[in-house]
C-alpha cells in the first residue's frame, strides 16, 4: 500500500492567500486543497481528514475559531494554525486553548510559513515511519498467525515447532479468544502432516444426539433420517489432523469412543459393527479446567491425560499488554488490505487506549475492535474517538472519582506500563536520530515533558547504535 501525501486544508476568502499557500503547500509536499468558507471545511473534513488546516479567524458564515471547534470534534489529531490580520491576546490564548499548533498574523512572513509547513511535513513523515516500524515488525514477529514479542510466547512457539514433527495429542488451553485454533493449526502446518487435511469442530455448538454421527459417521439406516452412508469428522482427517474445540463438552459416551480412536486408531459409523481404520492426530482445546471436570466426574481421566501429553497454555491478553501494539498492526494492515483504505495505523492516544482495556474476549475481542475501527475511520490514523466507539461498554458502573489507595494499579501493571512507555519512546528517539526535540514532537509531548519521562525511565543517555539495530529489528 503507498503512502499518500499529508493534506493541507487551507481555509481563507481572499483568493490571493489560497493560491500563495497552495505553492508553499505543494512545495512542501503537501497535497493542498483550498475553501472560501469555514462551513465547506468543515462539510470536506468529514470525507477527506487533513493532517494540516491552516485558517482564517474571520471567513464568512464561520468564524475561525469555531471551525477549530469543529475540526477538533471529526479529527483531534488534525494540526492546526490560525490566521488573522486582527491579532489579539484574547483570540491567541483561545486558539492555543482549542489546539492550535501556531497563530500567524498577516500580512504573512512567508519565511516562516514555509519553516512551518516543512516542519510539520517532517513530522509527518517521521511519524508515519514509526508506524511502518511497527508494522514491520508485527510482520517478524509472527508464527503461523500468532503474534508474540515477549517470552511467554515465543517459548509457546519454540514449543510449537520442536512439538509439530512428533506429536500425535495435544491439550490446548486458554481463556476464549486467545488463539487455541491457531496453536492448533500452527501444529499442523509445521508438522510432517501440513498438506493432510485439517478437521475442525466446535464440541460446545453440536447437539449431544448427533455428537457421534459428526464425530464418527454413520451408516445408512442408522436412524431416521440416515437415507445413506456418511462418514464421520474422523474420516474425512485421514492422513491428517483433527482439532476439536471445547472437548470439555464432549458427552460421557462420545469420550469413551474417541478415547478408543486414540489408543487404537479405529472408528465405528452409527449402526454399523464393521471398524474402520484411521490415522489422524487429535488436538483437543479448552477454557475448562479439565481436572476439576475429572474430579467432578464430567470428563473421563483416562482421556484426559491421553490428551494431555502434550499441554500448551495460551496466556490472556492482560497478561501480555506488550504484544497489543503489534497486534494492532497486523489487524490495522489486514483491515486496511480488506477495506481498501489508506490506513497507516494508530495515534499514541488510541494506542494508550487500547494497552489500557480489560480485553476479557482477548485477542478476539481486540481484533473486533480494531475491525469496527477501520470501518469508522475516515483518515489514515485511527484516533481515540473511533477506538471509543469501537470499545465494548463497561457492564458495571465506572469507579468512582476518588477511589481507596488499594484500588489503585498493581505494581506489575506500573512496570508493564513503563515499559511499553519506555519502547515507544525509544522507537521515536530511533526514527529522530536521537534529536530529542523532533522526537517529542512526533509524541505529541513538550521537550520538559520528554526530558522528565527521560529521566523517570532511566534513558536520559544516547541511544547506541546496537540498540538502535534491537529495536528495528536489524
Amino acid at each position: 500500500m503507498t503512502t499518500s501525501q499529508p493534506l493541507l486544508m487551507v481555509v481563507d476568502d481572499e483568493e490571493p492567500i489560497l493560491q500563495v499557500l497552495e505553492r508553499f503547500g505543494t512545495r512542501a509536499g503537501f497535497e493542498v486543497i483550498g475553501c472560501s468558507s469555514g462551513s465547506e471545511a468543515i462539510v470536506l473534513m468529514r470525507t477527506r481528514r487533513a493532517d494540516l488546516l491552516m485558517v482564517d479567524l474571520r471567513i464568512p458564515d464561520v468564524d475561525g475559531l469555531d471551525v477549530l471547534r469543529a475540526i477538533r470534534e471529526i479529527d483531534p489529531q488534525c494540526q492546526a494554525v490560525l490566521m488573522t490580520g486582527y491579532a489579539t491576546v484574547d483570540t491567541a490564548v483561545e486558539a492555543i486553548k482549542l489546539g492550535a499548533r501556531d497563530y500567524l498574523t498577516k500580512p504573512l512572513d512567508f519565511g516562516r510559513v514555509e519553516q512551518l509547513l516543512g516542519s510539520i511535513r517532517e513530522e509527518t513523515e517521521r511519524r508515519r515511519s514509526v508506524l511502518s516500524i511497527e508494522t514491520d515488525l508485527a510482520r517478524r514477529l509472527e508464527f503461523q498467525g500468532l503474534i508474540g514479542r515477549g517470552p511467554v510466547m515465543q517459548e509457546l512457539f519454540s514449543m510449537i515447532r520442536r512439538l509439530a514433527p512428533h506429536v500425535r495429542t495435544a491439550l490446548v488451553t486458554g481463556e476464549t479468544g486467545t488463539g487455541k485454533e491457531l496453536v492448533a493449526r500452527a501444529l499442523h502446518g509445521t508438522g510432517p502432516r501440513r498438506t493432510q487435511p485439517f478437521m475442525a469442530m466446535n464440541c460446545s455448538t453440536v447437539l449431544e444426539t448427533l455428537f457421534e454421527s459428526e464425530l464418527f459417521g454413520h451408516a445408512r439406516g442408522a436412524f431416521t433420517g440416515a437415507d445413506e452412508d456418511k462418514p464421520g469428522l474422523f474420516e474425512q482427517a485421514d492422513g491428517g489432523t483433527i482439532f476439536l474445540d471445547e472437548v470439555g463438552d464432549l458427552p460421557i459416551a462420545a469420550q469413551a469412543k474417541l478415547l478408543r480412536v486414540l489408543e487404537f486408531g479405529e472408528v465405528h459409523r452409527a449402526g454399523s459393527l464393521e471398524p474402520r481404520q484411521v490415522d489422524v492426530h487429535v488436538i483437543a482445546a479448552t477454557t475448562r479446567d479439565l481436572r476439576t471436570e475429572v474430579s467432578g466426574g464430567r470428563f473421563r481421566s483416562d482421556l484426559y491425560y491421553r490428551l494431555n501429553i502434550v499441554d500448551l497454555r495460551l496466556p490472556p491478553l492482560r497478561e501480555r499488554r506488550e504484544d497489543i501494539p503489534y497486534l494492532t498492526a497486523a489487524f490495522v494492515r489486514a483491515a486496511a488490505e480488506r477495506l481498501r483504505k489508506p490506513l497507516l495505523g494508530l495515534t499514541p492516544a488510541a494506542e494508550r487506549l487500547l494497552i489500557a482495556a480489560p480485553w476479557e474476549g482477548n485477542v478476539r475481542e481486540l481484533r473486533n475492535v480494531i475491525d469496527r475501527a477501520c470501518i469508522l475511520c475516515e483518515g489514515e490514523f485511527i484516533t481515540e474517538r473511533e477506538i471509543g466507539l469501537s470499545l465494548p461498554r463497561p457492564a458495571v458502573d465506572p469507579p468512582p472519582l476518588f477511589a481507596p489507595a488499594a484500588a489503585g494499579p498493581s505494581a506489575a501493571d506500573l512496570d508493564l506500563l513503563a515499559t511499553i512507555e519506555r519502547e515507544h519512546i525509544q522507537r521515536a528517539l530511533v526514527r529522530a536520530g536521537g534529536n530529542k526535540k523532533a522526537a517529542a514532537k512526533m509524541l505529541g509531548l513538550s521537550r520538559r515533558a520528554l526530558y522528565r519521562r527521560l529521566e523517570r525511565l532511566n534513558l536520559a543517555g544516547t541511544i547506541s547504535r546496537r540498540r538502535e539495530q534491537d529495536l528495528i529489528g536489524a
